[in-house]
Order: structure tokens, then C-alpha cells, then sequence
């Protein structure tokens, strides 16, 4: 077998080998920009290594890990068991999982709705479809309009777990492309309800939330994210196939650094530490 033909077998059997001094992330939406303004700063120290990243979900980018086609996923959600189960049937490994900043879930409304808080409970009855008017939780007399992320988005799946407790959303939740475009149907909305991450909340208002009817009303700031107290606090993480080596290893270091996680609250979200 010639050289060229040798190459191009290996090329076959190893298609999401990334070119040397380059560093692909695929993942989370929420992440996403965390994630771009990380590359750039990091590419900006001149240590010759390319960061590429991109979104389409955290299920879109576990799927990519496990299909071998990003060296890291970002992802809003832990993985889930079957997907380290089809992680170690291609690569004899369940994954390494790295919590590299904090974030909590917030709940959007319009900045004209006069609502101010709402418990879990309320908050799965909106989403499930059991409360449909504002008036139910102390609002304006108004059909309730809920904005819902896709099934492949870890926001999504948080959401289903932490609060709906895996229960089906309404059929009137309207299915959003990412949180910006939540954000977008909440700001024009007047009666609308979202989700997503802290950092995405602009020209909109976050509902402070009650972990239980009696408990006190939290928002999603720095303490209460950090100490738990906050119900929808949440992890974001980084996976990746193996303990990071060589280039991957320098930028996560850097990434879980002081100067990496200034970038963490730059953004809108927590640091880890």
C-alpha cells in the first residue's frame, strides 16, 4: 500500500481527529458564547492552539463526543447514564465530566408583567399546563403564553427534571430554538413565560422563585447560585472522552484559572470557585 493510500485509510477510520494546534468544543446553547469568549481570549495569549466552538445543544454536543467529532462537549445537564453506556461500548471510557462555571436557571417574563416571584410548584403547573391564566398566581386577568426550549437542548432536560419531575410539558408551550430566541418571544410578549440561562436575561424581567410555598423568594445572583440556596442552581460542564492532555489540558487549566473565570462572571454567569 502506497503512502497516500495509507494516509487516506486512516483518514477513513479516523475522521474527528482534529488538526494539530486545534481544539474543537460543540455543545450547549447556553454555553455557547462562555464558550467563544474563552477561545478568543485564550487565543489571544499566543499559544498557537485554534479553539473552535460551536452550539446545537448539549445533547447534540454528547452525541458529537460519543461519534468521536468534537474533542469537547459543553453541556448544561450532567450526562445521562445511557449516554456514558454508548460513550463506553465506542470508547472504553464513560467520559471525564469538569463543572467549569455555575449558573442559574432564571425564569423570564415581560418587563410589564407584575408578577415577582413564583414557587416550583406554580412554575410546573404553568409549564405543565395545569395553570393558564396569570390570575391563578396573582397576575392580571391574561392566558398565560410559555416559551419552551427544544428536547435536545440540557436546558430543556434540567428544566423536565428539576421542575416538571419528568413529567410532559403543555402542547401550548411553544418549542424555542435557543434561549436568545426565548428571550427575543418573552421581551415582545407581554403575557409570556421562559427559561434559560442567567446571562441571556436582557430587556426582559427574572421572577425570583420559592423552593416551597413557606420558604423565602430567591433570584438567581452570585451567593445564592453558589451556596444552593437559589432552587434552580445548576452546574455547566465540559466532557470530554479522557483526562486532557497536552494543548486540551493547558486550556481547561487555564479555562478553571482565576484569569478563565473572571471570563465566567464577564459573561453573566458564576465561577465555580
Amino acid at each position: 500500500m502506497t503512502t497516500a493510500k495509507l494516509l487516506a485509510a486512516l483518514a477513513a477510520f479516523t475522521p474527528a481527529l482534529a488538526q494539530a494546534g486545534t481544539i474543537t468544543i460543540k455543545g450547549s446553547d447556553t454555553m455557547v458564547i462562555l464558550g467563544q469568549r474563552w477561545a478568543e481570549d485564550y487565543m489571544k495569549k499566543g499559544t498557537g492552539t485554534a479553539i473552535q466552538v460551536t452550539g446545537g445543544g448539549s445533547g447534540t454536543g454528547i452525541s458529537a463526543l460519543i461519534n468521536g467529532t468534537t474533542d469537547i462537549t459543553q453541556s448544561s445537564r450532567a450526562m445521562k447514564d445511557a449516554e456514558k453506556e454508548k460513550l463506553k461500548e465506542k470508547h472504553a471510557t464513560t467520559g471525564v465530566e469538569i463543572p467549569v462555571a455555575k449558573d442559574g436557571l432564571a425564569i423570564y417574563v415581560n418587563q410589564a408583567n407584575p408578577i415577582k416571584e413564583l414557587t416550583i410548584d406554580q412554575l410546573k403547573k404553568i409549564y405543565m399546563g395545569k395553570i393558564t391564566n396569570w390570575k391563578e398566581v396573582g397576575g392580571p386577568d391574561a392566558k398565560i403564553v410559555v416559551y419552551s426550549r427544544e428536547n435536545s437542548s440540557g436546558t430543556y432536560v434540567f428544566f423536565k427534571d428539576n421542575v416538571l419531575d419528568g413529567a410532559d410539558f403543555t402542547t401550548r408551550a411553544q418549542t424555542m430554538p435557543g434561549t436568545a430566541a426565548v428571550v427575543n418571544a418573552v421581551s415582545k410578549e407581554k403575557n409570556g413565560i421562559g427559561y434559560g440561562g442567567a446571562a441571556f436575561a436582557k430587556a426582559i424581567k427574572i421572577l425570583m422563585i420559592k423552593g416551597s410555598p413557606t420558604g423565602p423568594a430567591v433570584a438567581p445572583d452570585l451567593v445564592a447560585v453558589q451556596d444552593g440556596s437559589y432552587p434552580l442552581a445548576r452546574p455547566l460542564f465540559f466532557y470530554l472522552r479522557a483526562n486532557p492532555t497536552g494543548e486540551t489540558k493547558a486550556f481547561i487549566d487555564w479555562v478553571l484559572s482565576k484569569e478563565g473565570q473572571s471570563v465566567v462572571s464577564q459573561v453573566g454567569y458564576f465561577p465555580v470557585k
